[in-house]
């Protein structure tokens, strides 16, 4: 699958005219628990040749390539001035990226240098206000129904426990959700609970 992905992302620079810096995959697989259907959520940043960037209307232009999901693949990605800009604000999803477990492309020093500015760059009270809203969306669109995909049992969890390392530590949090577990290993209950979540995540179809 990893040669597939790859053969996918060689075919998107060839019919965008762009260099992809960095590929990476996102979502459940890069969190640790993905189902045995889940899909490859492959995200990349890129760039354009120079002139590109030149042009009069350049803040017209689309900043983002995306690929309807085919073979069990979701491709998404952002021109580097997308992905800038939301560096500087903190996203979740563009520090999920940068610090996925599984890469595909890392080309040159930007997904490098990315990461090691980070901590300079990283703001705290932003990161904290995106996973409260991410968590409370979630919860009132998935959790209060009569039937609730088990995942987003799981999504609103990591957001609540990436909000806790926040206010305990005062660092990024990390993608991988086992990470985030000692955060209550005191509570042994729902420890077990959440355990026999990902369990079953894991074993059942999307």
């Amino acid at each position: 699958m990893k040669q597939i992905i790859l053969e996918n992302l060689e075919r998107i620079e060839a019919e965008h005219n762009v260099t992809i810096l960095f590929a990476c995959e996102s979502g459940s697989r890069a969190w640790g628990f993905p189902s045995p259907d889940s899909d490859y959520d492959v995200r990349f940043i890129y760039v354009h040749p120079r002139d590109w960037y030149l042009s009069f209307d350049l803040e017209e232009r689309k900043d983002y390539i995306e690929y309807a999901i085919t073979d069990e693949i979701d491709l998404y990605g952002w021109d580097i001035r997308k992905a800038m800009r939301l560096y500087w604000k903190s996203s979740p999803m563009f520090v999920e990226w940068i610090l996925s477990p599984i890469k595909y492309i890392e080309s040159g020093n930007f997904a490098k240098q990315a990461r090691q500015f980070l901590p300079d760059i990283y703001s705290l009270e932003s990161s904290l206000y995106n996973f409260r809203s991410m968590a409370k969306t979630d919860y009132h669109k998935y959790l209060i129904g009569e039937k609730v995909p088990l995942k987003k049992y799981l999504y609103v969890l990591r957001s609540l426990l990436s909000i806790r390392w926040i206010e305990r530590f005062g660092t990024v949090a990390p993608i991988e959700f086992e990470k985030l577990l000692p955060l209550i290993e005191d509570q042994s209950k729902l420890l077990f609970d959440i355990k026999n979540l990902i369990i079953k995540k894991q074993d059942a179809i999307e």
